[in-house]
């Protein structure tokens, strides 16, 4: 008999893996992170490995709480879905991620960007938290806030960190603006050679959208994925009193996406925001900013008495949430992640992310003696001189 794939991959990057396996090249390259020479998102998730770990060898605890809660919802792991753009990965698209998250017990965070309405993904899991770019103009902002506030979702979250950095050293996707017959004849050799992905589409009977439907207007039909991003660029670059009116428009639960600056953090607390999420917008931001988990420690010393901090960015093993806890984070943020698990297996790949990420965490609590994920503190680790960055914040001046 041919040896037949285990379905449930052991690994995140096993799920990576399987993902570069099963999607067509163009597709698998938009998931891979990085601008220009790609140094922050090696740096993302390199950082986890110079960090160590210090664990006991006897008086470890039966019981293990995981559990916490973000903005008041209380979630069964500290790990939660951050929002990515359209996911071609898959014909369920984000409704799979939801499902899965909320099989998992946790929060779905949905971009302004994804394939799939708002309205189908709070219906999947209804602590979903909204996501939004400062991009067009206020009442058309006003307008996508009372949408996906009817849907349901729980808090907004605003991503800011972005400066349109262009160009990778190993190059680009050609991703076409829509599929239409030309589009489907250029692509067709690259679907052709990855026919569970193509038969996961025919079955469905659907083509992968192209567009952002939680941009559509009133009365208008939704914009592609380029026409939202060239909105995007057009748009005046917010200041921090355009993020105090974004805070007081959405009127709920607040999380600004996208510090890595003590003093960035400070002004988003005047500006009156919930939550801050570590993030440099997993490497696809500006090149050779810090890993997120170098940043972390100073931001969540500045802030972390004040609002929630999560991080975001690199977050690939249990341990890497173990480490990002114990260094001031409430949570965390992943993306990539679960893209390759939903590409690798659907929901039920995404559930395996979670479950993998789960496993880890509890090994490393076991490990470090603790019963409990709030117990985690810097003392579990050992931190090599030089690891911390920290951004934005005044040197004191030598005492003479």
């Amino acid at each position: 008999m041919p040896w037949k794939q285990n379905p449930w991959f052991e690994t995140v990057l096993e799920a990576q893996r399987r993902a570069k396996k099963r999607l067509p090249p163009s597709v698998y390259a938009a998931l891979v992170a990085g601008s220009e020479r790609g140094r922050t998102p090696d740096d993302n998730t390199n950082a986890f490995g110079e960090l160590q770990f210090a664990p006991h060898v006897a008086g470890h605890q039966t019981d293990r709480e995981l559990g916490t809660s973000v903005l008041g919802i209380p979630i069964s792991i500290p790990v939660l879905i951050s929002p990515t753009g359209v996911q071609a990965v898959h014909p369920d698209g984000e409704v799979a991620v939801a499902r899965a998250a909320a099989n998992r017990g946790t929060i779905m965070g949905l971009s302004s960007f994804a394939s799939k309405p708002v309205e189908e993904v709070a219906a999947a899991n209804p602590n979903t938290f909204f996501q939004m770019y400062w991009t067009g103009t206020r009442e058309a902002m006003v307008q996508r806030m009372d949408r996906a506030r009817a849907a349901g979702a729980k808090a907004l979250i605003a991503t800011l960190d972005w400066s349109f950095s262009i160009g990778r050293d190993w190059g680009s996707p050609a991703i076409p603006e829509r599929l239409d017959f030309k589009a489907m004849v250029d692509f067709a050799p690259e679907a052709l050679v990855r026919p569970t992905w193509l038969t996961q589409y025919l079955k469905s009977r659907h083509l992968p959208d192209l567009s952002a439907p939680n941009l559509q207007p009133p009365g208008g039909e939704a914009p592609t994925f380029f026409g939202a991003y060239y909105e995007w660029q057009q748009t005046p670059p917010p200041s921090w009193e355009d993020v105090a009116w974004l805070r007081e428009a959405w009127g709920g639960p607040f999380v600004l996406k996208g510090i890595t600056r003590v003093d960035d953090a400070k002004r988003a607390v005047d500006a009156g925001v919930d939550a801050i999420s570590v993030s440099n917008h997993g490497g696809n931001n500006l090149d050779t900013t810090p890993a997120t988990i170098r940043c972390l420690p100073a931001v969540a010393e500045a802030v972390g008495d004040q609002i929630e901090v999560l991080l975001d960015g690199g977050i690939r093993r249990g341990g890497d949430v173990a480490k990002a806890l114990a260094l001031g984070a409430r949570a965390v943020m992943i993306g990539r992640a679960y893209l390759w698990g939903l590409a690798a297996n659907g929901q039920t790949g995404v559930e395996n992310v979670l479950d993998l990420l789960r496993m880890g965490l509890d090994s490393a609590v076991l490990g470090l003696g603790h019963k409990s994920i709030h117990e985690l503190s810097r003392d579990d680790l050992y931190i090599p001189e030089g690891f911390e960055r920290v951004l934005g914040a005044q040197k004191e001046a030598p005492t003479s």
